[in-house]
């Protein structure tokens, strides 16, 4: 693509520029919002992993009849009797026998419905980390080509203001040759004209 200079200013290479800037920007507030989005879930997504772990605990606390007065225990109990509040209550639990500790052994299937759902959402969340990653990746790619884009626009402006300067110089060195050869040429014509005698008294 050509450019005309007009004067001092190389307008359309300028008007390029602008609209690469107006793009990149852009393109910049897009990629924030994407990164924020992706942060938050991210941040979800751990949570929901170690939910499932800690429902994938609890479950086999229950199910083997582990010993509710150790430590280990009550805490695994604590955190799953906060994950399973929207699930408590669903399905009634069923019970295997009891241990050597007359611990009853439980087979819980609220724990097991609530592992779906929270595995669900936490594949969900993974597909739409791997949407935004493949957006943020495009983004970049033609920030990149914006900027190569910019570069190039920027080169060609410089050359042209280049070009330009050196025409007005040789247009500047030119103007007093151009002068001392019109005088050379007045002043030859002036000598070789023949001067008119007196007229007579």
């Amino acid at each position: 693509m050509g450019y005309r200079l007009a004067g001092d200013a190389t307008t359309q290479p300028e008007g390029l520029i602008t609209m690469v800037d107006k793009n990149s920007r852009a393109l910049s507030e897009r990629k924030a919002t994407l990164w924020i989005v992706r942060a938050i879930s991210y941040l979800v997504y751990f949570y929901l992993i170690v939910v499932e772990i800690i429902l994938l605990i609890g479950f086999f606390l229950l199910l083997f009849g582990a010993n509710p007065s150790a430590g280990f225990t009550q805490w695994a109990y604590r955190n799953l009797d906060r994950v399973m509040e929207p699930f408590r209550g669903i399905f009634t639990p069923i019970q295997l026998g009891s241990t050597s500790g007359d611990v009853a052994a439980v087979l819980d299937t609220s724990v097991i419905f609530a592992m779906i759902i929270y595995g669900i959402l936490a594949l969900a969340l993974s597909a739409l980390i791997s949407w935004l990653s493949s957006r943020l990746s495009k983004i970049e790619s033609a920030e990149q080509d914006i900027a190569r884009d910019a570069e190039m626009a920027q080169q060609r402006a410089d050359f042209e203001a280049r070009q330009a300067a050196a025409q007005r110089a040789a247009a500047q060195q030119a103007a007093p040759e151009q002068s001392v050869g019109q005088l050379a040429a007045d002043s030859t014509m002036s000598s070789s004209t023949p001067i008119p005698p007196p007229p007579p008294v």
